[in-house]
């Protein structure tokens, strides 16, 4: 019996010494974090799988992981052994998290479901509460968190240094990023906002943190009237400057814990606060008087100022310098043998980090060899750490968090030689990301309606992939960033000038390979026209693509002009900062 299976039995007895059918795991936090800290990774302690979506719900005698396309491979190989079903969210035929629990609970007459309130949100808990409720004498506990009996070594709530983000950087004063807020909560008639969001207090507060790997936050809770703010926060961490600006912006702070009992005292006040996005235990407080909303924030910091902007020019040109000095390494290191998935990464990370404005990645680096490349979300381990060798293609996909700036970008890279099917696969997927790239749409355009565009190029193929074409990308702070996003699934979010967004097609065939070139980009004003105001995309990622596997019978005059110009200003941009007369060699070749 491994782990696994011994955690999910002591659970089950648990459960039963409860009276509890079934119990669910969303694997996320009081925050709804996409990263959560450790203290708060239960679905990931509780079922082997790391990925950052997912849920798992736990009968008294099976158990099954819901989560997307990103991840079917890699949870399938996870899951391997532990007695949890795979759900492959999405596909024909998969029952949602709420349907398979009907389907449980009818089959053996069970009437009792249990999550943790405080990491799964007031709208996902009532909708549930709903559609069990049709089933008749269902109920759902809201109270119930299994872990405190069962994880014996649970890490502790975080409690890292809250630093300063300069106004340098941030463009803005906390004074009047509160100002804002409290405007839109004169128009909505509200006495209050509460968010929950650890990016959006971060930001606001212009402060930064170390509580969560690859993002530069701290743990959290938020709160805003006419007159205060309250900022409950592990306030003993702080810097002296960070405390200083918050004294400076009339900002109270207390503990961390002391929210829940502050909330009680609140509840009667009308609180701006997002449903879906709020822990069902904290919204329950308020909900009486809520008046239900997304948080002011998501929207504002989505819109980059200047500084911001310049942040993320400086951050990606130090970062190009450093992927061409890894580039330049790569393959020659690859011929002379010993490289493996795992030291490549280490390589990428240690030149990098040279740099002292670099702070940490900005998420576990991807580099996935040949039939790795294939699982989009791949992470080596020391099993499946595959050694490379001159041949086929490595995935690399990357990015680092400076002081100034959040990057992002994904390399695919030809070791040797290639498929043909490879190199066909690969100028589909460039050519998709230079449709992208080059697209000029009407302002307030979602993304949903543009994503298309990038698919049309592997749909004429019968080609397509999972994953969304891009997402928004914090400034210094999450790599993944709300409230936008270029995908299929509908997202009513409209593009506007100012914001980041990543460039990322790909096509992957299972067991061979798989394919992904991604630049972030920044949306820009584009021609205003009798019909409106329009929209492009500049890109902010300046560092070459491999020109080795492309097949240009296949590319059209205007890509190829495209990719020339891009290699061009990759050129211009990153000579000055590269000191090693090879890697100036190696970069030049770019701009022949």
């Amino acid at each position: 019996m491994n782990n696994i299976t011994q955690r999910l039995e002591r659970l089950r007895h648990e459960m039963r010494a409860e009276s509890i059918d079934v119990i669910i795991f969303p694997g996320t936090d009081p925050h709804n974090s996409e990263y959560p800290a450790p203290h708060w990774q239960a679905r990931q302690w509780l079922s082997g799988f790391t990925g950052s979506a997912g849920t798992v719900a736990v009968t008294l005698t099976e158990a099954a992981l819901w989560t997307d396309s990103r991840y079917f491979l890699q949870a399938s190989q996870q899951l391997e052994g532990t007695g949890i079903t795979l759900m492959k969210e999405g596909l024909a035929g998969t029952p949602t998290v709420i349907q398979w629990i009907s389907q449980k609970l009818s089959a053996y007459g069970g009437t009792d479901v249990a999550v943790d309130g405080m990491v799964m949100s007031y709208a996902e808990v009532t909708a549930m509460q709903r559609e069990l409720r049709k089933l008749g004498g269902i109920t759902v506990r809201t109270n119930y968190d299994a872990m405190r009996m069962l994880w014996k070594d649970r890490p502790a709530i975080p409690h890292g240094e809250i630093r300063i983000h300069p106004m340098e950087y941030a463009g803005e004063s906390v004074a009047d990023k509160i100002a804002r807020i409290r405007e839109v909560m004169r128009k909505r008639r509200c006495q209050a906002h509460i968010t929950t969001d650890l990016m959006n207090i971060a930001w606001t507060m212009n402060l930064r943190g170390c509580d969560v790997a690859y993002t530069p936050i701290f743990v959290a809770f938020l709160y805003i009237s006419d007159t205060e703010v309250h900022l409950f926060a592990n306030g003993d961490s702080m810097t002296e400057e960070a405390a200083a600006q918050m004294r400076l912006a009339g900002v109270s702070v207390h503990p961390y814990g002391g929210f829940k009992a502050f909330l009680e005292r609140h509840k009667e006040e009308r609180i701006l606060c997002d449903s879906n996005a709020t822990c069902f235990s904290l919204y329950n407080i308020i909900a009486a008087n809520a008046v239900d909303g997304a948080s002011p924030v998501t929207a504002m910091k989505a819109i980059k100022n200047p500084a911001e902007t310049e942040g993320f020019r400086q951050a990606m040109l130090r970062d190009g310098a450093a992927m061409v000095r890894f580039l330049r390494w790569l393959k020659p290191a690859v011929e002379a043998g010993g490289q493996t998935e795992t030291s490549v990464s280490q390589k990428l990370a240690e030149i990098r980090s040279a740099h002292p404005m670099f702070r940490d990645l900005s998420f576990s680096t991807i580099a996935g060899y040949n039939a790795h490349s294939a699982i989009v979300h791949y992470s080596a381990t020391a099993e499946s750490d595959a050694e490379l060798r001159p041949e086929g293609l490595i995935l690399i996909d990357s990015g680092a968090q400076y002081a100034d700036g959040t990057t992002d970008i994904t390399r695919t890279i030809a070791l040797g030689s290639l498929t043909d099917s490879m190199r066909r696969a690969y100028t589909l997927v460039l050519k998709a990301n230079i449709a992208l790239a080059t697209l000029q749409f009407p302002d307030g355009t979602t993304g949903t309606q543009i994503d298309a565009i990038a698919r049309s190029v592997m749909w004429r193929e019968g080609m397509n992939y999972l994953h969304g074409t891009g997402h928004g990308v914090g400034a210094h702070l999450a790599v993944h960033e709300d409230p936008h996003s270029i995908r299929m699934d509908w997202n009513p979010t409209p593009l506007h000038a100012g914001m980041t967004v990543t460039d990322e097609p790909g096509l992957y065939v299972e067991g061979q390979f798989g394919i992904r070139t991604e630049n972030t980009m920044l949306i820009i004003p584009g021609d205003e026209t009798p019909f409106g105001r329009f929209l492009r995309m500049e890109p902010l990622t300046l560092c070459p693509i491999d020109t080795t596997p492309i097949v240009w019978d296949m590319m059209t005059t205007e890509e190829k002009e495209w990719l020339r110009n891009y290699h061009k200003r990759v050129v211009k941009a990153l000579l000055p900062l590269l000191d090693d007369e090879e890697d100036r060699k190696w970069l030049v070749q770019y701009d022949e």
